[in-house]
């Protein structure tokens, strides 16, 4: 019988995960991928003797569990060094406290109970709910709507953090932060998470107990190296892909996907079409908008997405890697990001991998600076204005660092700055947002995320960041596997996924 082709838009995570699965259920497959590299946001990029990172800050399931078997079975995890830190980050503040979050649980404790004894009984609470989540196994074999009764009875064994769930669904870091009696602690709770006040608790949860078990590490050589070892394994498995190659249009003939037109004018054709590309992309663009309903209208104008962010990263000839490797930096002086104020900054570096920089040198970064999308964008149009405003951040931000880490200004050898108009230009991910739509406790429903086919519109299907909340590594390979089981699924094909 005749192999049924799926043509595959972008080589992100997902793109790249759907294909490995593809090919092992004996789909022929071709990726077209914009940029000349794999990976779309978890990427890396070189300058000079530095590799700058653009991604992975911790990966879940790094050791051990559901979501490394599919590192495994991508061929991102053998002989691949997971790298844990004692430290996930440190925030500084002002008046000379400082709130160290250790990976360790229980140290965590003794700290935050020494930091500010008044408020025991909060931080019990908290340590003892990551606890209930030590041995919790996010439901990730299949998609949610492919799961039964059998998979619900399975999850019965985690009643203690299911009740945690349910209790906590609706609270915030920002919402848990108010129930300290530390003003410090108040302030600088929210920040546990990239800053981002609004997210759920349980995100909290779920990062702490993975750290606590070791489960939660970066993997040695970085971002691209690890989107390069599932390239590798596609290709071993017989896929293709076709780089600097950007998709124009989805071809269509009596409302079923056919094919692709690219932006050189080459058309290709298959018996289905995958998108993991920028959603409001592929639905508006690349299909004109017309597969969409209410529901998907509302999803692009009232869904919250993750805000664009500036990442300032430095090549410093100088070894950090006696000090504490992220640190969240309150600052004398704010700094101005584009159109907005700042008063701290997170300031990271990677001595703990050692390929990242040359030996007695360090790559230091400071990522997450939240900024406005449209400020960046109207500036981009004036590429000399938009290189000015882009040294002078980097100036600045160098300058705040030389406070805390005096002498750092001469030994700075490498600049690189990215925007969210570097991530947009990229990726083509809408408005540079670095991982789609936001999971908030108010979005009732959101989390099961977005359907993978269209209204109307037959051989197509939709993964990545703009399909389900939240985003990252763990969630971008789930659901390139997700995709090949809904599409096994359909064509009464059992899934499968070779031994490696």
């Amino acid at each position: 019988m005749k192999e049924k082709s799926i043509i595959i838009i972008e080589a992100g995570l997902t793109g790249l995960s759907a294909g490995c699965y593809a090919r092992m259920n004996g789909y022929k497959t071709k990726i077209f991928e914009m940029h000349n590299i794999p990976g779309g946001l978890c990427t890396s990029w070189k300058r000079k003797e530095y590799i700058i990172d653009g991604c992975i800050h911790y990966m879940m399931g790094s050791r051990y569990g559901t979501y490394h078997r599919f590192y495994e079975e991508l061929g991102a995890a053998q002989n691949r060094e997971m790298i844990d830190t004692e430290e996930l980050m440190r925030i500084e503040g002002s008046g000379g406290d400082t709130w160290i979050v250790y990976t360790d649980i229980d140290r965590l404790e003794k700290h935050m109970k020494e930091l500010s004894p008044e408020d025991t009984p909060v931080i019990e609470e908290l340590c003892s709910c990551t606890r209930r989540f030590l041995s919790f196994e996010i439901p990730a074999e299949k998609p949610m709507e492919m799961m039964g009764i059998f998979d619900m009875l399975k999850m019965m064994k985690y009643i203690p953090a299911l009740k945690t769930m349910g209790k906590y669904s609706g609270i915030t870091m920002q919402d848990y932060a108010k129930r300290f009696k530390s003003p410090f602690l108040r302030e600088v709770f929210p920040m546990i998470i990239e800053d981002i006040p609004d997210m759920p608790m349980m995100g909290v949860f779920f990062l702490l107990s993975y750290l606590h078990n070791k489960n939660n590490g970066w993997p040695a050589g970085g971002s691209l190296e690890f989107a390069r070892a599932i390239e590798k394994r596609y290709l071993d498995l017989g896929g293709e892909v076709q780089y600097r190659a950007r998709v124009e249009k989805i071809l269509v003939e009596s409302d079923r996907a056919v094919g692709v037109l690219l932006t050189d004018g080459s058309t290709h054709l298959a018996d289905m079409v995958i998108s993991a590309a920028d959603g409001r992309t592929t639905i508006f663009d690349m299909l004109d908008g017309k597969y969409v309903d209410d529901r998907i209208k509302h999803y692009y104008n009232e869904w919250p997405i993750f805000e664009a962010y500036v990442q300032v990263s430095l090549g410093v000839a100088s070894d950090f890697s006696e000090l504490p490797h992220s640190i969240m930096l309150q600052l004398e002086a704010p700094l101005k990001v584009g159109d907005q104020i700042r008063e701290y900054i997170p300031v990271k570096h990677y001595c703990y991998d050692p390929s990242m920089a040359p030996e007695g040198k360090s790559v230091v970064t400071a990522s997450f600076i939240f900024t406005n999308y449209e400020y960046w964008k109207e500036l981009s149009i004036d590429r000399l204005k938009y290189k000015a405003e882009k040294k002078a951040l980097a100036d600045e931000v160098i300058s705040r660092l030389e406070m805390r880490f005096p002498g750092i200004t001469k030994k700075v050898e490498v600049i690189d700055v990215a925007t969210p108009v570097t991530y947009e230009r990229y990726t083509g991910n809408w408005r540079g947002s670095y991982m789609g739509w936001k999971s908030l406790p108010s979005a009732t429903g959101r989390e099961k995320g977005m359907s993978k086919t269209l209204p109307g519109l037959d051989c197509f299907y939709m993964g990545g960041q703009w399909v389900f909340p939240g985003g990252g590594v763990p969630g971008a390979i789930a659901a390139g596997r997700h995709l090949i089981q809904t599409i096994c699924r359909k064509g009464q094909k059992k899934f499968t996924s070779l031994s490696v």
